[in-house]
């Protein structure tokens, strides 16, 4: 089960989140072969078009646990400010091949508006 987080973020400014993640022993949950992906939509039901991604980075080394999401100034101001959904997943394959997704973070983000325009 994923852990679930609300964050407010500025509308119009550059935004990075880094997630340390850590196994059930509290120790540092090497990413190594993971792969990441997240995405901010108004609603769970908005369609694909209305969504934003994040870009999404495993640091190095993998094995330290950190990711990093990013929003670009251009996207967050392209967003109408208000309250959105998100979430996290990582992914890796198994020794079939088989893909296991794993939602490791949901929740509520409210994007606050600018009044300064550039």
């Amino acid at each position: 089960m994923s852990q679930y987080e609300d964050f407010t973020i500025d509308q119009g400014a550059d935004q990075v989140l880094q997630l340390e993640l850590v196994d059930k022993n509290g120790a540092k949950k090497s990413l190594t072969g993971y792969s990441v992906a997240a995405q901010i939509r108004k609603t769970y039901s908005s369609s694909d078009s209305d969504a934003v991604t994040f870009s999404s980075q495993i640091a190095s080394p993998a094995s330290d646990g950190v990711l990093n999401l990013t929003l670009t100034n251009s996207q967050t101001n392209a967003m109408k400010a208000g309250r959105y959904v998100y979430d996290v997943e990582i992914s890796y394959q198994d020794s079939s091949s088989n893909t296991i997704i794993e939602r490791i973070l949901e929740g509520q983000i409210t994007l606050s508006p600018s009044v300064t325009r550039t």
